[in-house]
């Protein structure tokens, strides 16, 4: 059987794809870079705002077009948005063919086996993960699923489920698998790392410990921690950071917002104190760290004084990235009752003058980063009008994708995937210049 990816959505959706066809390729799946060359296209859909919402559902219209004019015999669609609205999306896009939620995805195989499309396990390594992005040196690792707290506006609970962990031992394997195939860079992602061992017994791993095998077990050069809130940032956690160099110094710590009505209104477990204390203690444990976070303007009955608060508190913290959205409601939300009475060109003007706030706050916190001889994780050979330039890649206080890049000058060529020694030179908002040393 051919196989077509259309993966959409988050990292944490990325992981979820590989993982699957991991499983098809176990099976006799062979992966085709076109989707019109397969027999069967695989849609892992999002349904975690609207704009996804129908990025999905035109997706899987589109493929099962396909039927029409190639060999594709039949559309799968998988996914967050499956598992909200499969019924509606059964009656409304009957171009797909097989849908699955999360809980029914072990009837995949077997259904494809039944209709024909796929054969028997074959190989000697069944399941293996494959990689869908093309580069191998960047991969993500989701060390749980699903997620315990009830954000007001969130419907992450209402498609993924309750907060789910790892095993420990599959984890170290799968960063094995992951380091095989190339990695150099692990991301690992949750709804929240520091749940990570909640439901794994009183004396089960817990974040750091995950950590501790993650490194015992591989050789990768890093890894990088997203969206730990701020209750996990625990000593422990903190001590292994500081004294660790191949966890880099860079944490996401999605606050969402500094106003104490506001955070209570989103039904967010901080409050404007405790997120203070711990970027506090986060800087004095790595004084190098790059905090990256995230804020919502607009939600319900949010004021102009609570706007203001946020901008003050922005100023006061630094974050040296802050991403701001505007709230828009999710169907089967507590936020969805409640009135969405905050106007959307008011939404739009506070998300554009907190983005410019921020952008300046972090120009200045990442001009620190200058002057600098770091290593630079190589994502891809520049193009000949880039400036002249050689390489495109990151330093450790960039995330793959959500940041800036780094562009460097070098007098000799090495591949993606290589680690460069440069010197930052200069900054240009969230990009840095530099030059290689030797």
């Amino acid at each position: 059987m051919k196989l077509g990816i259309i993966s959409l959505g988050c990292d944490k959706a990325t992981v979820d794809s590989e993982r699957l066809v991991g499983d098809l390729v176990g099976h006799g799946a062979v992966v085709v870079n076109e989707v019109e060359a397969a027999d069967v296209v695989l849609v892992n859909t999002c349904g975690f705002i609207d704009a996804a919402k129908q990025e999905s559902i035109e997706a899987m219209i589109q493929a099962g077009s396909l039927k029409q004019s190639t060999n594709v015999k039949a559309v799968v669609a998988v996914g967050c948005l499956i598992e909200r609205y499969r019924a509606e999306l059964q009656q409304e896009v009957p171009e797909v063919d097989m849908f699955f939620g999360f809980g029914d995805l072990h009837k995949l195989v077997p259904t494809l086996s039944e209709r024909g499309l796929i054969a028997d396990p074959v190989g000697d390594h069944p399941g293996v993960r494959q990689n869908l992005g093309g580069e191998t040196h960047i991969r993500y690792l989701k060390i749980s699923e699903g997620c315990d707290h009830t954000c007001a506006f969130c419907a992450i609970p209402l498609m993924r489920g309750k907060h789910r962990s790892e095993p420990l031992q599959r984890l170290v394997r799968e960063a094995q698998l992951l380091e095989q195939q190339g990695a150099k860079e692990i991301t690992l992602v949750a709804q929240d790392l520091g749940h990570y061992g909640r439901d794994l017994g009183r004396d089960g791993p817990k974040l750091p410990e995950l950590l501790e095998a993650l490194l015992a077990g591989t050789g990768v050069p890093w890894f990088r921690l997203l969206y730990v809130y701020s209750a996990g940032i625990t000593a422990r956690l903190l001590d292994l950071m500081a004294h660790e160099p191949r966890i880099v110094p860079y944490i996401d710590i999605p606050i969402q917002h500094a106003s104490d009505s506001q955070l209570e209104r989103m039904r967010r477990p901080e409050r404007q104190r405790t997120i203070r204390e711990k970027v506090g203690r986060l800087r004095e444990s790595v004084p190098d760290i790059a905090i990256r976070t995230t804020a919502i303007v607009g939600f319900p009955g949010e004021t102009e004084r609570d706007f203001q608060e946020l901008c003050d508190f922005a100023a006061e913290i630094e974050f040296e990235r802050l991403g701001v959205f505007t709230y828009s409601p999710q169907e089967g939300t507590r936020a969805a009752e409640l009135e969405d009475d905050v106007p959307d060109d008011v939404k739009r003007a506070r998300q554009e003058e907190l983005m410019e706030l921020a952008r300046s706050i972090s120009e200045e916190r990442l001009g620190r980063y200058v002057g600098r001889d770091t290593d630079v994780l190589v994502d891809r050979v520049a193009d000949p009008d880039e400036g002249g330039f050689t390489h495109v890649g990151r330093i450790m206080w960039q995330a793959d994708d959500v940041d800036g890049v780094t562009y460097v000058r070098q007098g000799g060529w090495t591949e993606s995937g290589n680690f460069l020694r440069v010197r930052t030179t200069d900054i240009r908002d969230y990009d840095f210049i530099a030059e290689a040393v030797e």
